[in-house]
């Protein structure tokens, strides 16, 4: 077993949906022992937290097709003062989307490819299917079978740190 690895997941949530998958990675991950798990408000998260962590979960809602503009400024923040200092670490995505989520996906791993992320998993989109005005708006409940798949994404990415596979 190697030494204690750090998953940093960092994410935005303003109806609780995206929050309740982070949560959901959080607890998976920390079944893993040899690894401690950092779960912070993209607005908490920044450089320092990036550069001590050694893979990282990033959970975002679909907001017009794209990344939440929280999320946007934690990577905003943290971009140039973490390049070519990450280069390799193993990252996950979660996308809470309304209708599709794709578009949010591919913002992410664009932003990780530029960082030189090792993308592990599929991006992992849960549908809310919230299409008016008051459904977008209203707190989202997520299903438990999705969080499961949440749950289960942080446990595998937790113990491949620690197993030294990424």
């Amino acid at each position: 077993m190697c030494a204690n690895k750090i998953l940093l997941i960092v994410y935005h949530s303003l109806t609780g949906g995206t929050q309740q998958m982070a949560e959901a990675a959080r607890d998976g991950a920390a079944q893993e022992r040899g690894c401690t798990v950092r779960l912070l408000h993209a607005a908490q998260a920044g450089p320092q937290d990036v550069l001590a962590a050694d893979g990282y979960v990033f959970a975002t809602p679909e907001n017009l097709a794209a990344i939440s503009g929280q999320l946007k400024d934690f990577f905003d923040r943290s971009y140039y003062a973490v390049l070519d200092q990450i280069n390799g670490r193993p990252y996950a995505s979660l996308v809470c989307a309304g209708s599709d989520g794709s578009n949010a996906a591919r913002q992410m791993a664009r932003i990780a490819t530029g960082w030189r992320l090792k993308a592990v998993a599929e991006p992992l989109i849960v549908c809310t299917h919230a299409q008016t005005p008051e459904a977008i708006l209203a707190p989202k409940h997520i299903a438990d079978a999705d969080l499961e798949q949440c749950r289960a994404l942080g446990e595998a990415l937790a113990a491949g740190l620690v197993l030294g596979v990424f």
